[in-house]
Order: C-alpha cells, then structure tokens, then sequence
C-alpha cells in the first residue's frame, strides 16, 4: 500500500482513542475517528492538537475526519482499523461484524481491548485471518509498546506488517503469538499487582513503600533492561536459588485481594473519585499528573536514544 493511501479508522475517540488517534497523525497518516458522542467528537480536535505538540509534531498538519457511525466512514482506501471502544465483548463483537461488512477485504480489523481476546472478539466472523489485537498503553500517545496479538486464525505476515507500521510510527511493538488472556504487559503486570495489593492488605507494607521499592529498586532497572535481561546480567543460577525460596510464598489468590474489593466497594478508585490509598484534590491531581507526563517523557527520550 502507498504511502499516500496510509489511512486508520479508530474507532472511539475517548482517552485511549484519542491518543491512539494521535499516533498515527504525528506519522503523517490520514485518520477517521468515529464516536456516536458529540461531546466526545466536539472536543477531539483540541486532543489531537495538544498530543501532536507534545510529540513534536505540527498540529497544523494533521489530517483527521471525525464521524458519527461507521457507516458515514468512506472506507475505499482505508489501511487499517483500531477498535478503542469501552471493555464490553459484545459490542466489540457488534462493531467486528459491521467493520467486517463495511472495510475492503485485505486489510487488519484490529481492537486494543485490554482483557478480550481477539478470538472472542471476532468469533464466528468469515475473516479472522485479518483480525488481531493491537494493544497500546495509556497514554497510547507517549507510551511506547503497543502489543499486536495474534489469534490461530490471524495471518501471520499481516500481524508482522502491522508491527513493522508500528515502529515506523515510533513505537516498540512486540508480537504475542497466542491471544492469552491479558496478553504480554498486562499478565506480568497483573503478577507483581497481586503481590503488591496482598503485602499492602497483611499489613507488611504501606502504599507509599510498595510505590518506593519498585520505582527506586528493580523498576528503576527495569527502563535500562527487561526482567530477562536484566537476569542476564546477574546470573540464572542467582534467580534459579532464590526461586525455591520466594516461589512457594509468594501469594497465589485466584480472585482479587481483600482490600481491592473493599475500596471498589467504597468508591475509593483514586483521582476519579479523590480518594484511593492517596487523597487527591484538584490541585494534587494537575501537580501529579505534569509531574507523571514529565517522569514519562524523560523515559521516553532515554528508550529512543537506544533507538
């Protein structure tokens, strides 16, 4: 496909669809965004504008379309879908089958549900060979991995040139070759998460020292090297020892820790509400998040000077 035919649809123009929307404009890609919200539709101009400056890119040359249902999309030369809709399987489900009905035949029907896999998501459709999971992180815009999940039926050329436009876009994609659950960031995430609810629910820890140990310990590392290779520097038979050791008390809950169901019980879910393990006001919530954007881009220009 040519460059001048490099065109996504996204389809949700909320936070992750925005940002991911963001993406592909930065690269120079003409975008649809289709969201059913005016509020949302009227205010995604402005979104696209300010994550372009923050990317370095001229928000002027942004080249977005912004739409109301599929069906108003001209799908001719599109090149690629993003499903960025709310975690609800049958809608996606619905969206999949009206995307497969509406978009030219040869190109990927991608969703970056977080939970659902694609499988799921496209089950019972005639072109799952197309279909695949394209997982950004939030901020989609900032954030550099994006995970393209391949289910059995997904073409495997297809799934690696929609990596490669990826990292044209700047961005680290990696490839999980079985549409698992939670597929590859959010399975090691929800480990050390486990971990970290349960020291913080026996009491062993607080909030405030869980938060410490990661980002001034091993996640301070982790932006230098990943876990495997950062064990490379250390030495297996370090970790094989140590193994034996931890493994068997590590906690091993097969639903949520106490005291995650009792804060999502009382509403205590952080920013959105001002309360979660931190109290949080107006004020607290801008410095925290300028402080966070700041922390994040400063990581972000160290992994692309490897680049």
């Amino acid at each position: 496909m040519s460059k001048q035919a490099l065109r996504a649809v996204v389809i949700g123009g909320g936070v992750m669809g925005a940002g991911i929307a963001t993406v592909f404009a930065a690269g120079g890609w003409r975008i649809d965004v289709v969201s059913p919200s005016p509020k949302t539709r009227n205010a995604l101009p402005d979104k696209l504008a300010d994550g372009m400056k923050r990317l370095g890119a001229d928000p002027d040359s942004c080249r977005a379309r912004v739409y109301a249902t599929l069906a108003d999309v001209d799908w001719e030369d599109v090149a690629i879908v993003v499903e960025s809709v709310t975690e609800d399987l049958a809608l996606k489900q619905k969206l999949f089958a009206e995307m497969e009905a509406l978009a030219p035949a040869a190109i990927p029907l991608t969703s970056n549900s977080s939970s659902y896999p694609i499988s799921e998501i496209g089950k019972g459709l005639a072109t799952q060979s197309r279909m695949m999971g394209l997982h950004f992180f939030m901020p989609a815009h900032i954030a550099p991995l994006v995970e393209v999940v391949r289910s059995v039926h997904t073409d495997v050329a297809l799934a690696e040139r929609v990596g490669e436009w990826m990292r044209a876009l700047g961005k680290r994609p990696v490839q999980a070759r079985r549409d698992v659950i939670g597929f590859l960031g959010n399975r090691i995430q929800a480990a050390l998460m486990r971990e970290a609810l349960y020291l913080i629910d026996a009491g062993i820890a607080t909030p405030e020292d869980v938060d410490a140990a990661v980002r001034y310990g091993f996640g301070f590392r982790y932006a230098a090297a990943g876990p495997i290779l950062q064990k490379e520097h250390s030495g297996w038979d370090t970790t094989n020892a140590v193994s034996d050791i931890i493994y068997p008390d590590l906690c091993n809950a097969s639903a949520s820790i106490p005291v995650l169901r009792k804060m999502a019980a009382e509403q205590r879910i952080g920013m959105k509400t001002g309360q979660g393990f931190y109290q949080w006001d107006s004020a607290a919530i801008a410095r925290e998040k300028a402080r966070y954007e700041k922390a994040l881009m400063g990581t972000l220009a160290v992994l692309k000077a490897e680049e």
